[in-house]
């Protein structure tokens, strides 16, 4: 579950990372940074590209507007991860292979989801499972920490 990436900057020294996702977020959002914390802090190896706007990503990716959050993980295998899934099912899901499988996503920022933590305060919220058809269904509801 590795890609490698090779800087042509001549500045900086040749870069040959391994990592498991991409995240596409934005320069000046603390939650991607947090989730991107997550991530590595459970075992993912990512690499972060900023950019001042993720529409055009999320529109290549065809993930609609009403399933959309503040940053994006794209896999090696080209899956997404949109928004703050929790990492154990971002491994769930790599490790199911399911068919035809575009993806997980958690739209908007609900509270107590990894990057979204305020102590005390939980939102309940569903991971989608997103087809390459466009369809979606429920992939886990997380009712509680």
């Amino acid at each position: 579950m590795t890609l490698s990436l090779e800087s042509s900057d001549t500045n900086t020294q040749n870069i040959d990372s391994q990592f498991d996702l991409l995240v596409h977020k934005t320069p000046t959002c603390g939650c991607c940074k947090k989730w991107v914390d997550h991530m590595e802090d459970n075992g993912f190896s990512v690499i972060t590209e900023d950019h001042q706007s993720l529409a055009m990503i999320k529109d290549d990716l065809k993930i609609q507007p009403k399933f959309r959050s503040c940053h994006t993980g794209v896999s090696q295998e080209g899956y997404f991860f949109e928004g703050h899934v929790p990492s154990k099912y971002v491994q769930q899901f790599l490790l199911e292979k399911i068919p035809n499988a575009a993806g997980l996503s958690v739209p908007g920022m609900p509270l107590g989801s990894p990057g979204m933590e305020v102590e005390g305060r939980f939102t309940p919220y569903d991971i989608l499972i997103h087809y390459k058809d466009g369809t979606t269904e429920v992939y886990a509801q997380i009712r509680n920490l």
